[in-house]
């Protein structure tokens, strides 16, 4: 075999009277450019895969997303800081949304320490306000429907008896 970049010495034998023209040199590359392939690259032999059909994960790899980031994102991590967020001001919405981002992340096999904390946050606010409910408000409707029913009468609050006239002057009414 002939090395195309010297000429040879002697030319083939020509058949058919005229001289062969030399394959065309590829132009070279301009400086900082990569030199193109002049072959692609081989196929595999029939019946061989080019890739093993499963190839098991590294230990411990966080599987790969496609997410705005460009990859790497946790699906329900977005979610759950909005959740912790709102879990302090409005809790049974912080709850909802929290339950919903663990959703999101478990299904995608990672944790989410953002919604917990808002799905706890968020149960304690309920608990607390339904305390509050129960404790505050319940025993005051309980009171102002007495003394609108019958304006003598006298009732209970926080333990103490007060008439209903009390009552309205201590409300202001």
């Amino acid at each position: 075999m002939t090395d195309p970049n010297t000429p040879d010495a002697t030319p083939p034998a020509n058949q058919g009277g005229a001289q062969p023209t030399p394959p065309a040199q590829p132009a070279q590359p301009a400086y900082g450019e990569y030199a193109p392939t002049t072959q692609p690259p081989a196929a595999p032999a029939y019946g061989q895969n080019a890739a093993p059909a499963y190839s098991a994960p590294a230990y411990n790899a966080a599987p790969a997303y496609n997410g705005a980031a460009g990859g790497g994102t946790v699906p329900g991590k977005t979610l759950g800081i909005v959740a912790f967020i709102v879990s302090f001001f409005f809790g049974p919405l912080g709850l909802i949304l929290g339950i919903v981002a663990l959703v999101q992340s478990k299904k995608a096999g990672r944790g989410n320490g953002f919604a917990i904390t808002a799905i706890i946050i968020g149960a304690i606010s309920v608990v607390v306000g339904l305390i509050v409910i129960f404790a505050v408000i319940v025993p005051s409707l309980n009171a102002a429907t007495t003394c609108l029913n019958d304006p003598t009468a006298v009732v209970q609050v926080w333990g103490v008896d007060l008439s209903c006239q009390e009552v309205l002057e201590q409300s202001n009414r």
